[in-house]
């Protein structure tokens, strides 16, 4: 018994005398030699060595199970290291440079399979240089120039397999030219940009063919001409239809603010995609009926007392609300001192 009770002292104080001798800090205060850290349940936070202070050859630091979390190996004692990053399962998700904490230089990271995700380069934490992320294919899906933080010269994109988006950064905001082609190598978009903003000519293809002209100031649409088959190809604006109501599945009755109708030989959701959504609400879902907000008058009856909305112009049919077109006319969406109005108005 006595024995065994002087075997356990000792195996105690020789771990004590390990743990000061393994984290020792020298009479100026700087760490020295081999360190481990640990949290109030006995497990390792991390450990590696210091020499005057700073860290130097390998530092692991580790999950709560002991599973490596990270591993710096230092070049420069206490500033350069190559860090890695893993996941609890022990994939690697990142690798990378750190120079005085700072991501510096070109780093790159991963899915939980091992596949290459992104590879970016940094300047001192800042991102700045070449970031080009990955498709689940290992092909390139985006490629951006960063400078300073801010996406800073030419960027593109892939839309679907072949097809892709480019265009060019200024400090952050698009300028200049952008499009877009899709699979078939076809023209889907072609804009410009000022400062961030859209400005000037902005147009939409389909198969070839211009279906959407926009024009913009600086950020704000000044117009857009959609084309209709009516049943001649011709482009009409928005702000220039009052409503617009299904006429069965291939056709769309349009009316127009100075009185005139016009019929398009088109699925009505092809021609409401051209539409956007700044100027129209529905009337009626279930009808489909797309009324414009600025030649809404407000809600009348009709000779057997059901409610029917009231516009300027009115189409040569009633328009019979549901209960979104009724809470879209009492909101007052519709109301004169919008920007839309206001712009209407000039």
């Amino acid at each position: 018994m006595k024995r065994t009770l002087f075997l356990l002292a000792a195996t105690l104080l020789l771990n004590s005398v390990g743990a000061v001798a393994q984290n020792k800090i020298d009479k100026q205060g700087r760490r020295q030699g081999h360190w481990v850290r640990t949290d109030k349940d006995g497990s390792k936070i991390y450990e590696g060595n210091f020499v005057d202070g700073l860290e130097t050859g390998t530092f692991t630091y580790y999950y709560s199970d002991g599973t490596v979390r990270i591993r710096n190996t230092y070049t420069t004692p206490g500033r350069i290291c190559n860090h890695e990053a893993y996941d609890e399962q022990g994939h690697l998700l990142a690798r990378g440079i750190y120079n005085q904490r700072n991501r510096d230089g070109q780093w790159e990271f991963f899915a939980e399979d091992g596949r290459l995700v992104k590879k970016a380069e940094y300047k001192m934490g800042v991102k700045h240089g070449t970031h080009v992320i990955f498709t689940s294919k290992g092909d390139t899906a985006e490629v951006a120039t960063w400078a300073n933080n801010h996406r800073h010269g030419r960027w593109w994109k892939r839309i679907g397999e072949k097809g892709y988006i480019t265009g060019t950064y200024v400090n952050g905001g698009l300028e200049g030219r952008l499009v877009e082609y899709d699979d078939n190598g076809l023209l889907v978009r072609d804009g410009h940009y000022t400062d961030g903003f859209k400005n000037g000519s902005y147009q939409y293809f389909e198969d070839r063919k211009l279906t959407i002209d926009e024009t913009w100031n600086h950020g704000t649409l000044a117009d857009r001409r959609i084309r209709l088959l009516t049943p001649n190809e011709e482009f009409v604006s928005i702000f220039d239809i009052a409503c617009l109501a299904p006429q069965g599945k291939a056709k769309v009755v349009i009316f127009l603010k100075d009185g005139t109708k016009k019929v398009t030989n088109e699925n009505s959701e092809v021609v409401y995609d051209r539409l956007g959504n700044e100027l129209f609400d529905y009337a009626n879902r279930k009808g489909r009926v797309l009324v414009s907000r600025h030649c809404v008058q407000g809600i009348g009856k009709d000779r057997e007392g059901r409610e029917i909305l009231l516009l300027e112009p009115q189409p040569d049919f009633a328009i019979y609300p549901d209960e979104d077109g009724i809470k879209m006319v009492r909101s007052r969406k519709f109301e004169d001192d919008s920007p839309l109005d206001k712009m209407l108005g000039d």
